[in-house]
């Protein structure tokens, strides 16, 4: 009969672990919390009953323990140093350079993630099992938290696998979600207690308590990180550790990805900005790793940080506002994407009266209802987004939103995407997907047509001028329809067909970019471009041979491949072919990658506000003559291209003796004309 009693423990033990697990690493739970606590209620009773069957590293402990008298301070093996912040683009550009400059220009890789706002936290696996919780404290000593950290949700107390290294170090940062932290606020609000205000406080607080039992009712998770200390680990770079991590258990930081090279990696760095909406957490930046270990020990420290990490934070401002209403807008690609009109509330200076809430999941995650009290926070350029509800203040006068089933624009069935969280209108002609559509090819983003804007997109389609992007290149034969739109008149007229006409000779990206390809934005388009060099060489690819490209990938080469392979795409790229659109050039047959031309080999720095282009825009162009574009002046820079109200750079530049060039000097030297048509190129 022990034996059976004994088998059971183990059962239910690893049960508990798998669906842990399942939850809060894999975000998948195949269980209700009602099932889960009923296996863990039996697994308790069994414990209690057998002591003799106890062990330290059963799930039933990570909320046990009596309280303790206070916390000792443990010495760090590894000093657990702080990153450094930088707060513009530029500054990561001057990072890179940094960074290859110490390692010689060897090829390397960089990981872009999430800066989670937590509270930082060292967790010490001793052949498999928890040993250790210990908090950053100054860096070379911190607290033994060890009887809290083991109340983390997620955390596992025994590592998953066989063989677990001798000892680990897991670094990372405990925080409480979002929505955990509203419904803790609305709790204290019905005892009348004084309501927490923010989560990182919260965390904190907790985490210093005593009791172990007070800290696990504040229901902190864990995301590891990074690593400390450790023995017997065979990972090779920060992507294998984490993968090897989250294998054994440990939840990690979400959409942790590698570059091969800065630019590769702000590119999703805007992708992660974008998307941090979608997060059940607070983050206050972006942090770029050298994804190579042993390329990290050359690079070393400083006295306070690594030389091998960066931060690129943001400033984050918050305001509590009300949504008095939610409405539906369709986008260039049908998704319906809910928007919350508020209160207006000033925010960092700025009026903000509306913000996006994504998509029916984030609504239902956020647990929104009309006329909800809620926080909105602005973070620099970001675009304001809603971060939890006040479900505190909630008096009973709120109500839930009906999300769409039909387009409201054109009334067609709206269709979740399959796995997906998005909800779209089928239908490929409606209104709003064809006026979005049109705007972004127009946009400074895509084809750059100046002048095209929404309100003038809204005119030409009411006046049947625009059914779709081909027809933009009609309206050339149309100028005595176009002249008798309200607050058009002959000049507007022909500059807007000037511009649309100029439009035809920008850069293949620019029009891959455009033509609105799902998953398909400008890093990707250029990504494209450069490795095929035309349009036609792209379409005649399969989808393995797209899926091949770096930082293309299977997803994006689905996409691409469906658009060409469908008749709407196939059409739609005949008929620019016939208006003489740039298709691109072949690639010569030596040449293995875009990085050929009279700057091969040659490094540029652009400072100063330049009267002929953005600062993307030269960029390409040095890029496409072989070149590469630095953030800052160094000995080995070779030129400097000054525009106006030049600052340190150039003075640098001088110390230096960096060959300054003006922009048409520069234009001279890569043999392009200067005319005032370039920008628009």
């Amino acid at each position: 009969m022990s034996a059976a009693i004994k088998i059971e423990i183990e059962r239910l033990r690893a049960d508990i672990r798998r669906h842990n697990r399942l939850y809060y690493v894999e975000a998948r739970p195949e269980i209700s919390d009602l099932e889960f606590d009923k296996s863990l209620k039996q697994l308790e009773k069994l414990e209690r009953e057998h002591p003799e069957y106890d062990s330290p590293d059963s799930p039933t402990h990570k909320v046990a323990g009596e309280p303790i008298e206070g916390f000792e301070t443990l010495a760090h093996r590894l000093p657990m140093l702080s990153i450094d912040n930088v707060y513009e683009e530029q500054q990561l550009e001057e990072f890179d350079t940094r960074v290859r400059k110490l390692l010689d220009d060897d090829p390397l890789r960089y990981t872009v993630e999430y800066k989670i706002d937590g509270v930082a936290l060292a967790l010490i696996y001793e052949n498999g099992v928890l040993v250790q919780g210990v908090t950053r404290g100054d860096g070379t000593r911190g607290d033994d938290i060890t009887s809290n950290a083991r109340t983390l949700r997620g955390v596992p107390l025994r590592l998953i696998g066989d063989n677990p290294p001798t000892v680990l170090e897991v670094r990372g940062e405990a925080y409480l979600s979002n929505t955990d932290f509203a419904h803790l606020q609305a709790e204290q609000e019905r005892e009348g207690q004084q309501v927490f205000a923010n989560p990182r406080n919260t965390t904190a607080g907790a985490l210093k308590r005593l009791d172990p039992k007070v800290c696990a009712a504040q229901r902190l998770r864990f995301l590891a990180h990074g690593i400390g200390y450790a023995e017997g680990l065979e990972a090779r770079s920060h992507v294998e550790f984490l993968d090897s991590i989250a294998r054994m258990g440990i939840p990690v930081t979400p959409g942790v990805r590698a570059f091969p090279d800065v630019d590769a990696a702000l590119a999703h760095v805007h992708t992660l900005i974008d998307n941090q909406h979608s997060l059940n957490f607070e983050v206050d930046g972006i942090v770029l790793k050298v994804n190579n270990f042993a390329q990290r020990e050359q690079l070393g420290n400083t006295s306070k940080s690594p030389r091998w990490v960066i931060a690129y934070k943001w400033e984050k401002y918050e305001g509590i506002s009300q949504i008095q209403k939610i409405s539906v807008q369709v986008g260039k690609t049908g998704t319906l994407t809910p928007l919350a009109h508020l209160k207006p509330v000033e925010i960092a200076g700025t009026t903000v009266s509306r913000a996006s809430l994504h998509n029916r999941d984030e609504i239902e995650r956020l647990g929104v209802l009309i006329g909800d009290w809620v926080v909105v926070e602005k973070a620099g350029k970001i675009i304001p987004h809603v971060v939890r509800v006040e479900e505190h203040r909630r008096d009973g006068s709120q109500r839930p939103f009906e999300f769409p089933t039909k387009c409201p624009e054109c009334s067609t069935q709206a269709v979740q995407d399959e796995g997906g969280v998005y909800i779209r209108c089928q239908n490929p002609h409606c209104p709003a997907q064809l006026r979005e559509s049109l705007f972004f090819f127009a946009s400074r983003s895509a084809m750059d047509i100046e002048g095209l804007g929404i309100k003038l997109i809204e005119q030409l389609f009411e006046a049947h001028l625009l059914t779709s992007i081909p027809d933009l290149y009609r309206l050339n034969g149309r100028r005595d329809q176009l002249v008798t739109l309200e607050r058009m008149g002959e000049k507007s007229a022909d500059n807007l067909l000037a511009g649309i006409e100029n439009s035809k000779s920008r850069p293949l990206w620019r029009l891959l970019t455009g033509l609105n390809i799902r998953h398909v934005g400008r890093r990707n388009a250029q990504v494209l471009a450069n490795r095929f060099g035309t349009f036609d060489e792209i379409v005649r690819q399969s989808e393995e041979d797209l899926a091949e490209v770096d930082e293309i990938g299977p997803v994006i080469a689905h996409a691409v491949h469906s658009f060409f392979s469908s008749s709407e795409g196939c059409q739609i790229v005949e008929e620019l072919r016939n208006f003489g659109l740039n298709f691109g050039e072949p690639l010569p047959i030596q040449k293995a990658k875009p990085q050929q031309g009279i700057l091969k080999g040659k490094t540029l720095v652009v400072t100063g506000k330049l009267s002929r282009f953005s600062r993307d825009e030269i960029k390409e162009l040095i890029h496409s003559h072989g070149g590469k574009a630095a953030g800052s002046i160094s000995k080995k820079t070779d030129f400097l291209v000054a525009g106006e109200k030049s600052g340190s750079k150039l003075s640098k530049a001088r110390e230096f003796g960096v060959a300054v060039l003006t922009e048409d000097e520069f234009l001279t030297l890569i043999a392009v004309t200067p005319s005032p048509a370039l920008k628009a190129n």
